[in-house]
C-alpha cells in the first residue's frame, strides 16, 4: 500500500533513533553496489559497527545468494540462510542499473556517502557509468572501493572471480593437495573473506587520512592477493629462494582415534616439542639427530609423525588424549562437526550466533563480528532486507528528498522496484 511522505519519514526518525549511536560508524552513510560475498561480508563489517548501509539490488532477483541453499521460508526462494547472514543489518533500495534513471538514483545517493563500494568485475562499472571518476565527480571526497578477483588492472584482471578458482590460481590449492592424488575444492571461502577483511581495513584506513586531509579514495582490492598475502611460510621462502612448505605441515597433525579425529602440533616453540616427549616418556627423542632441531623435525616430518601416531594410538578416546595434551600444554582440539561448534558453550558466552528477527519464521540464527567491543559481542543492530527493495521508498524520500511524483514515475517507468 502507498504511504504519504510523512509517514515514511516517520518510519526513518524511528529506525534513526534505533540505531547505536556509541558504535564507532555511526553516522557513516556507505553505498553498497555489492553482491554474492566479498562485497556484501566487508559492508556487513562495517554495518555491524554501526555505518548505514544501502544495499542496491537488482530488481526481481536480488543478490544471488537469496537464490540459495537451505531456505529460511516454504515456498520462498529468495530467503536463504547465506543471504540473511551476509546481508544482516543493511537497507535494500532496488535499482535496475541498465536505465539512466536508475544510475542517476545511484549517484544521488552517492553525493550524500562517506563510502561506495562495488564488486563487479574489471569495466563494468565504468560502462555504467558508476565508476570512480563519475562518483567522484559528484562527491569528491568520497572513499570508493573496488573489490575484484584479480585487481583493476594487470593480464588477469578479467580472469572470472570465485574462490575456487582463485584459491587454484594461488598456488594454495597446489600446497594444500600435500599425500592426496589430486588438488581439491575447499570449502572455506578464504579468497572472499580475507579481500573483504582487507577491503574494510583499507576503507577505514581511507577515511582517516580524509579526516586528516580531506582528500578520498580509489581502493583496488584484489581477492588473490589477500590470499596470496595470508600465506604463513611459502610465499616469502620461494621469493627469496627457498622451498615450498606445503602438506603435509611440518609439526601439524591430524589423528584418528577409534571414531573421531585429533588436531594437535608440535610447531611454535622447542618447549612444546619438549613437553610431549615428556609426557610420551620418550625423552630419548629429544636428543635423535632427527629430531633435535627444529629443522631436523621439519625435514624428518613423515618419520616423527609415524611415531606420534604409533603413540597416539594407544589412547582409548580422543577425549583421553586430550586430557593428557591439554595437561602438558601441547596444543590440541578435537575436529568438530559444524553442529558441535555452534552448541559449543563457549561461542554461547560469547554471544557469536545472535537471533534476528524474521518475519517468515519469527527469527534466525547468523553468526556475529568475530570481536568484541567495550566487552560486548558485535552484532547486526537489524536483519537483513525480507524483500528486494524493501526500503527502496523511505530511502529515496527520506534521504534523498524525492517527492510522492519522482518516485511513482521511476516506479512506472521500472528504473526502481519496491515490493
Amino acid at each position: 500500500m502507498w504511504r504519504s511522505a510523512a509517514s515514511r519519514l516517520s518510519d526513518a526518525a524511528i529506525l534513526l533513533r534505533m540505531r547505536d549511536d556509541s558504535l564507532p560508524l555511526a553516522g557513516l552513510l556507505v553505498v553498497d553496489l555489492t553482491r554474492v560475498l566479498a562485497g556484501p561480508y566487508c559492508t556487513r563489517l562495517l554495518a555491524d559497527m554501526g555505518a548505514r548501509v544501502i544495499k542496491i539490488e537488482r530488481p526481481g532477483a536480488g543478490d544471488e545468494t537469496r537464490i540459495n541453499v537451505h531456505q529460511l521460508e516454504p515456498g520462498r526462494t529468495d530467503q536463504s540462510s547465506y543471504f540473511t547472514r551476509v546481508n544482516a543489518g543493511k537497507e535494500s533500495v532496488a535499482v535496475d542499473l541498465s536505465s539512466p534513471d536508475g544510475r542517476q538514483v545511484v549517484l544521488d545517493l552517492a553525493r550524500h556517502a562517506d563510502v561506495f563500494i562495488e564488486n563487479f568485475a574489471p569495466g563494468v562499472v565504468g560502462r555504467l557509468g558508476l565508476d570512480y571518476p563519475a562518483v567522484s565527480a559528484v562527491k569528491p571526497d568520497i572513499i570508493y572501493c573496488s573489490i575484484s578477483g584479480f585487481g583493476q588492472t594487470g593480464p588477469w584482471r578479467h580472469r572470472q572471480a570465485f574462490a575456487h578458482i582463485t584459491n587454484a590460481i594461488s598456488g594454495l590449492m597446489h600446497l594444500e593437495q600435500g599425500d592426496e592424488a589430486n588438488p581439491r575444492a575447499s570449502n572455506l571461502q578464504a579468497a572472499d573473506m580475507l579481500a573483504a577483511t582487507h577491503a574494510s581495513t583499507a576503507i577505514l584506513g581511507a577515511l582517516w587520512r580524509r579526516g586528516r586531509t580531506g582528500k578520498g579514495a580509489h581502493l583496488d582490492v584484489s581477492m588473490l592477493e589477500s590470499l596470496v598475502a595470508s600465506d604463513s611460510v611459502t610465499f616469502a621462502s620461494v621469493l627469496n629462494g627457498g622451498a615450498e612448505h606445503g602438506n603435509p605441515r611440518p609439526g601439524m597433525m591430524v589423528h584418528k582415534i577409534r571414531e573421531r579425529y585429533l588436531a594437535f602440533q608440535i610447531a611454535g616453540g622447542t618447549a612444546i616439542w619438549l613437553r610431549l616427549v615428556g609426557v610420551m616418556e620418550h625423552p630419548e627423542l629429544a636428543q635423535d639427530p632427527r629430531f633435535k632441531t627444529s629443522d631436523g623435525r621439519r625435514q624428518n616430518w613423515r618419520a616423527l609423525r609415524e611415531i606420534l601416531g604409533k603413540w597416539l594410538d594407544g589412547f582409548p578416546s580422543v577425549d583421553v588424549a586430550l586430557e593428557v595434551l591439554e595437561k602438558a600444554r601441547v596444543p590440541c582440539a578435537p575436529v568438530l562437526y559444524p553442529a558441535e561448534v555452534i552448541a559449543s558453550p563457549h561461542l554461547a558466552e560469547r554471544g557469536f550466533f545472535p537471533s534476528l528477527p524474521h518475519p517468515g519464521r519469527g527469527s534466525v540464527r547468523v553468526t556475529a563480528s568475530p570481536y568484541h567491543l567495550d566487552g560486548k559481542p558485535v552484532q547486526p543492530q537489524r536483519p537483513a532486507a525480507y524483500r528486494v527493495g524493501e526500503h527502496t521508498r523511505d530511502v529515496l524520500a527520506s534521504l534523498l528528498g524525492y517527492s510522492d511524483e519522482r518516485v511513482v514515475a521511476l516506479l512506472a517507468s521500472k528504473a526502481i522496484e519496491a515490493p
